[in-house]
């Protein structure tokens, strides 16, 4: 009898990128320049490009409960990264569906603030995501969006207090995104608390002067579910997503792709 393996698999669940840089588009690069398949569950699609967003169309909720069915009965997942969830009725299907099938290793990327500092979803959908995150297993807020989860201001003095106050307060591990911080021109600092372990690691990478981030956050949620889908605990999952982000961002720095803010360059082509 031949020896089968089962293939390492993440699923995503989030929006699409019509422009490739961000959403399920960049997951699924993430997680296939890490090492494992990528299946996908598409909560919205966006006309958008390098330039911006133009238009959002929401996906059914009842579309969103089959697409969900048809991946979770069928494949056996390591982790799951889920990004925008733009309303409290699709929030609490994923919940819903996420439990009954008893999925483990969820790394929820919060996606609620724009670039510009508005909101992208309502005050509905965020409350009813915050009562959402205790069932998953790690975070990665940046810092509008913890501010916004803490109704709290974050500044470099209380940026590991700040992650140490979110893990406590949604019962989950915590990786707090230190790009928003005025620190050290040439350095980023991250810094993650561990629920489980109760402990607290900060992980710092070379800034890279480029604007071609696109996707950033997408590609770091979902590098680490892919390598704690591939065994590895929390803190070298987290490791080893920054590293790979950052050498991401760092060979796609002078490379043009549109108009606009280009995308990482995953695969270093």
């Amino acid at each position: 009898m031949e020896n089968l393996t089962n293939y390492n698999s993440v699923l995503t669940i989030a929006g699409s990128d019509s422009g490739g840089g961000a959403g399920i588009q960049a997951d699924i690069k993430s997680i296939s320049a890490c090492g494992a398949f990528a299946a996908s569950v598409i909560t919205a699609t966006t006309a958008q490009n390098t330039q911006g967003v133009l238009d959002i169309h929401a996906i059914p909720v009842a579309h969103i409960a089959t697409q969900l069915d048809a991946v979770l009965s069928d494949i056996e997942f390591g982790a799951v990264k889920i990004g925008m969830l733009h309303s409290r009725e699709v929030i609490q299907i994923v919940e819903k569906k996420l439990t009954q099938y008893k999925v483990k290793n969820i790394v929820l990327d919060p996606v609620m603030v724009a670039t510009s500092g508005d909101k992208l979803i309502n005050d509905t959908a965020i409350e009813t995501l915050k009562s959402f995150l205790p069932k998953v297993d790690l975070i990665t807020p940046n810092i509008p969006e913890a501010e916004l989860l803490l109704n709290a201001n974050i500044s470099a003095n209380n940026f590991i207090a700040s992650a140490e106050e979110l893990a406590s307060k949604y019962k989950t591990s915590v990786l707090l995104k230190g790009g928003h911080l005025n620190n050290k021109r040439d350095l980023v600092k991250d810094v993650l608390f561990d629920w489980k372990t109760q402990t607290t690691n900060e992980f710092i990478n070379t800034k890279v002067n480029t604007k071609n981030t696109h996707g950033t956050g997408c590609s770091l949620s979902s590098s680490i579910a892919t390598y704690l889908c591939l065994g590895n605990p929390l803190e070298a999952a987290v490791k080893k997503g920054c590293e790979f982000v950052n050498k991401a961002i760092y060979n796609g720095k002078d490379k043009v792709l549109g108009k606009g803010n280009g995308p990482i360059n995953h695969f270093n082509l």
